[in-house]
């Protein structure tokens, strides 16, 4: 599973918007690692920020 499956899928799991942070804790990943993987999903479309600092899912991109 890539680090962009990953963290797609935890933050499905969550249900909520999560901040980078957060993400870092629950997939063991270092929190420098979250930072670059979220600016290409963004960059990409897969997740948008519904408030400051927190991030989710786009609801239709399944796939990468």
């Amino acid at each position: 599973m890539s680090e962009k499956e990953q963290i797609l899928e935890i933050m499905r799991k969550a249900g909520e918007p999560l901040n980078a942070g957060k993400v870092a804790e629950l997939t063991g990943l270092e929190r420098k690692v979250i930072d670059k993987v979220f600016a290409e999903m963004k960059k990409e479309g897969y997740i948008t920020s519904p408030v400051r600092c927190k991030w989710e899912p786009v609801e239709n991109k399944n796939k990468f």
